[in-house]
């Protein structure tokens, strides 16, 4: 099977393992197979693909984007090592402002999917790393909003004290004062 799907410590974001078959070429992976990803559960329509290129310490999020834009994230590296921040904005939900968090790197085989109704941020662990993603609304800037990433409310363990972060970033509302419309 070219993917496994875990539901990770919010169910709804999953680890994707894919195959990589390897050679003294090189490796070629499969990173979506849309078969899979419904025999999963996961009905998803890709409108957009993204490639970020960041250097050590930059941390970008958290961001989300309300409907009808909201997006469904599949994130995965082609280089480098990032933490990577999933948090549950579902209001009523038993996981609201819940964190999921990961550490991704381009040498293992893992994706993580993480739906609409999430925010999402990650910080750069390696010197240089670049982070592809598809998304599955295209991007709305009137609709992206934010959560900021050190919010106490959220319990994030970011392995940084300092991070380099956008003004942006940096003057995002906490978790109680976002303007959040999901709900379960």
């Amino acid at each position: 099977m070219a993917f496994k799907f875990q539901s990770l410590e919010i169910p709804d974001v999953l680890l994707v393992h894919t195959e990589r078959h390897q050679d003294a070429r090189g490796f070629f992976q499969e990173t979506f197979q849309e078969t899979a990803f419904v025999d999963a559960g996961i009905q998803v329509k890709f409108v957009q693909d993204n490639h970020v290129r960041s250097t050590r310490g930059v941390l970008r999020g958290l961001h989300y984007q309300l409907p009808p834009q909201a997006q469904g994230k599949l994130v995965g590296l082609t280089s480098g090592e990032i933490f990577d921040v999933a948090v549950d904005l579902r209001i009523g939900g038993t996981t609201f402002g819940k964190t999921v968090t990961r550490r991704l790197n381009a040498a293992s085989s893992e994706l993580i999917w993480i739906p609409p109704g999430f925010a999402h941020g990650y910080l750069v662990l390696s010197d240089r790393a670049d982070i592809v993603y598809k998304v599955s609304a295209e991007y709305s800037p009137e609709l992206e909003r934010g959560i900021r990433w050190n919010d106490p409310a959220l319990g994030v363990d970011w392995p940084v004290v300092d991070p380099i972060i956008s003004v942006k970033d940096r003057d995002q509302p906490v978790l109680e004062l976002a303007d959040n419309p999901f709900k379960i």
